[in-house]
């Protein structure tokens, strides 16, 4: 079952989001020494400022989270939104779990009228690039890094909302 998260998930969002982290980026020390602590206070706080955020359940528990909404890149026009975040706990990948959420978070986004959506990826995380080139995702030649992840590549995926 994929619904909107509440402020009552934060923790079982933030356990997933550490879980994955850990396993996903396991060579990237600075990744994987994020604490539990410090993802449950990011969640709440983007709970609090209205973020979207899906969860897919399976009894009962939260398995994997995909977060979303306008661009947060300079370069981009109103037209434009954006995958965020999206992880599943690494006990439900290759189950089609991550399949099913960036399909709801797509159509999500382009329901709410964006026309093109971004995602933003590790260029070391060969594993999620192949899920977004599956899921119609192509490289648009964006990259960047982020001063908290000094040294790792970030590469940007785009694609259009109309064949979502």
């Amino acid at each position: 079952m994929i619904r909107a998260a509440t402020k009552a998930d934060a923790a079982e969002i933030a356990r997933v989001h550490v879980a994955s982290m850990r396993v996903a980026y396991a060579e990237h020390e600075v990744l994987a020494r994020i604490t539990l602590e410090d993802r449950i206070a990011r969640v709440r706080e983007a709970l609090a400022e209205g973020r979207r955020i899906l969860v897919t359940e399976e009894d009962a528990e939260i398995v994997a989270f995909a977060s979303f909404g306008p661009s947060r890149d300079g370069d981009a026009s109103d037209e434009v939104g954006e995958v965020y975040a999206i992880y599943a706990h690494p006990s439900a990948w290759g189950f089609g779990v991550g399949r099913r959420l960036i399909a709801a978070a797509t159509d999500a986004l382009r329901e709410a009228g964006f026309a093109e959506a971004t995602l933003w990826v590790l260029g070391t995380n060969d594993r999620a690039r192949r899920f977004y080139e599956r899921a119609g995702w192509t490289l648009d030649g964006g990259t960047k890094i982020e001063e908290w992840l000094p040294g790792l590549t970030q590469l940007r995926y785009r694609r259009s909302l109309s064949d979502a």
